[in-house]
């Protein structure tokens, strides 16, 4: 669904110039979760928004579904993307307007691609996509940012995400602004997403496996800007190849609340 080949990234100029990726290849294919890992700094935000054309590599291309992300605001493919993806930021109460409540949140995205959709529809999609993050529609659509807990305010973001039903979501760490409790409400959430969307890829931005293997189907280790390592979740785990992995392995916390 969505390939990166070959990814350089550098900020600031002259002296003070950083490369922050190195000839990074990775693939996010349809139906997936594939979690994209790595200690601070490492380029994993990075690297997941310029696959989604947030950022623009200084080398290297992306493409979705066979079309040219990168090149420019007309690159075939860039437009495509655009509307058929979803964004999960790291703190939900900066990524929600705190004057809007719950239904102009979760709705917004549907007035902005739907210009002239009824109301009644509007509606109806608002509170399936609540009720599918587990929030009862009737006791949340009034609610403002002030009024949620953590988690319920997550899940009102990804519920804004999944509105316009989009093909991929990036989630950038969505949990670490959150308690225990409400990271297992998280995966749940997500969880049912993917039953629903069986299709839709999620891209799930991480430092933390203990949440990770309880989610994705593949991982790719970041470390200073390099992928060292990338593979199936379980085997990756059971027998990684790469000391940085193992590093992050045995630094994992455990999760409370799932088995």
């Amino acid at each position: 669904m969505l390939r990166g080949a070959h990814i350089d990234k550098s900020f600031g100029r002259g002296a003070a110039r950083r490369q922050v990726l190195f000839d990074v290849s990775v693939d996010v294919r349809e139906g997936e979760c594939l979690a994209v890992i790595g200690g601070s700094g490492s380029g994993k935000s990075t690297l997941t928004r310029i696959l989604l054309g947030l950022e623009t590599a200084d080398a290297g291309t992306v493409a979705y579904r066979g079309a040219a992300v990168t090149g420019g605001r007309r690159a075939p493919g860039r437009q495509a993307l655009r509307r058929g993806s979803g964004l999960v930021f790291q703190d939900p109460f900066s990524s929600l307007d705190p004057r809007w409540t719950v239904a102009r949140s979760v709705a917004e995205p549907l007035r902005l691609r739907h210009r002239g959709m009824p109301a009644d529809e509007v509606g109806r999609r608002v509170a399936q996509a609540l009720r599918t993050v587990g929030l009862e529609p009737a006791t949340f659509l009034g609610r403002y940012p002030v009024d949620l807990s953590g988690g319920q305010a997550q899940r009102v973001a990804i519920a804004r995400a999944i509105v316009n039903e989009p093909k991929v979501v990036l989630a950038d760490e969505p949990m670490s602004a959150i308690d225990v409790a409400a990271r297992v409400q998280i995966l749940d959430a997500f969880a049912a997403i993917r039953d629903r969307r069986p299709d839709m890829a999620l891209i799930m931005v991480s430092h933390d496996l203990g949440v990770v293997q309880h989610i994705a189907d593949r991982v790719v280790v970041l470390h200073d800007g390099r992928v060292v390592e990338q593979g199936p979740t379980g085997r990756l785990l059971a027998a990684p190849s790469d000391p940085y992995t193992r590093e992050l392995i045995r630094a994992a916390t455990p999760f409370v609340g799932r088995p």
